[in-house]
């Protein structure tokens, strides 16, 4: 099914029984093309959904079916408003695992490897669509749950886990906690490292990183959100790209300040719109995320920030990947954590690291320095806090 036709299948589901979207379009009436859609249909922002959930709590009015249809309960992980509860079907559902099933399709892993999940089990959505899927896709499956670090190392070299789903950040703070418990990684059978919730797997020097620790083992970006579901998956071998999954989405990419279509190439927003979550949908999702679009769709590296992350110093535009992609060369750096602050109508930056080797801190600053032409304080401490889930670096004063 084309995209046009998944749209019209979707508004024609919808638009009888959501409240939420019919308030938004109205009489819409039949929909031209691909182009005619944007032009009609308005973005659906965080802030809309924020205000509806607050208008019709506790699961807003963006449900196309009866409370009874319901059976699956997800929420927003709540680092930049408050959590928002997300209610499926068991159809919605199985459509997000099958977009999840692509995920490991394209990465390369086979039905039959084991399969270990590095989390806490929480309400999020990404860690029970990737289990489930997972299943469903005929591999062994073997949830971290509540166990500490090195019990769940000991338990993925127990049962020889051929793949590991975890963030950037819990990869290489497993690696490093298996150096101070002496567990030889070198036993690991982990050929395939599944992340997500941060760019670093779309980072080469984090990404490089990350398969250093692990013996080599490849390395695969993915992208989703719970309001959307899994999006975009990364092909073995490509590790610079990430491709979204267009038989499950609709993506525009914006201008985040005119609105206006991106240029070819430029970065923009990525806009999305999920076409089978007929159960919780959402048209034309801002999703904050920037991006930028190859000649065939591809989003070259990743994920390249948020349109709120930037960070201008002295006239320097500074990304939190960018700043990640050169602490992560230096190997010696366990953890680090970054303060912004203002003095008087400037701000400013600083860097805070732990590391065991005391010329870490020169050396950063050296690259920092080289990287964006700025002098960016480097202060050693004792210790930083360290991610299960997404980290949370970046400290603003």
């Amino acid at each position: 099914m084309s995209a046009l036709d998944a749209i019209r299948t979707l508004l024609a589901e919808v638009l009888p029984q959501n409240r939420f979207q019919a308030a938004r379009l109205g009489a819409l009436g039949p929909i031209a093309s691909l182009e005619d859609f944007s032009a009609r249909v308005p973005f659906t922002t965080k802030a809309d959904i924020a205000a509806d959930f607050a208008a019709h709590p506790p699961y807003s009015s963006n449900l196309t079916y009866p409370l009874a249809r319901y059976t699956r309960f997800c929420q927003t992980s709540g680092t930049t408003a408050q959590p928002l509860a997300i209610l499926d079907t068991p159809e919605s559902w199985q459509w997000m695992l099958g977009n999840w099933r692509r995920i490991y399709r394209e990465g390369g892993l086979e039905p039959g490897a084991v399969v270990y999940f590095a989390f806490s089990f929480g309400p999020f959505l990404g860690f029970w669509t990737a289990f489930e899927a997972a299943a469903s896709y005929g591999c062994l499956c073997i949830p971290g749950g509540g166990l500490s670090s090195a019990a769940r190392l000991r338990a993925i070299l127990a049962h020889r886990a051929t793949a590991l789903c975890c963030t950037p950040t819990y990869a290489l703070h497993l690696a490093t906690t298996a150096a101070q418990e002496g567990i030889s990684l070198a036993d690991s059978a982990v050929r395939k490292i599944f992340v997500a919730g941060e760019p670093g797997g779309s980072i080469p020097a984090v990404r490089e990183r990350i398969s250093a620790a692990w013996q080599g083992a490849e390395v695969l970006d993915h992208y989703g959100m719970t309001e959307i579901g899994p999006v975009a998956f990364q092909r073995t071998g490509q590790p610079d790209v990430l491709w979204v999954n267009e038989d499950s989405y609709f993506a525009e990419v914006i201008d985040p300040h005119t609105l206006a279509p991106a240029a070819p190439g430029a970065l923009g927003e990525l806009v999305i719109t999920s076409l089978g979550r007929t159960a919780w949908p959402l048209l034309r999702y801002r999703t904050g995320d920037l991006v930028q679009r190859g000649p065939s769709g591809e989003l070259l590296g990743g994920i390249v920030g948020r349109a709120d992350d930037m960070v201008v110093v002295r006239g320097v535009n500074i990304w939190p990947s960018a700043v990640d992609a050169v602490v992560r060369k230096i190997a010696e750096i366990a953890e680090y954590r970054v303060l912004v602050s203002r003095r008087g109508e400037m701000t400013e930056v600083a860097l805070e690291i732990e590391s065991p080797d005391n010329t870490a801190g020169t050396r950063l600053e050296r690259a920092l320095t080289d990287a964006f032409t700025l002098r960016i304080p480097v202060a050693a401490v004792e210790s930083l806090p360290r991610f299960e889930l997404k980290a949370r670096r970046w400290v603003r004063a």
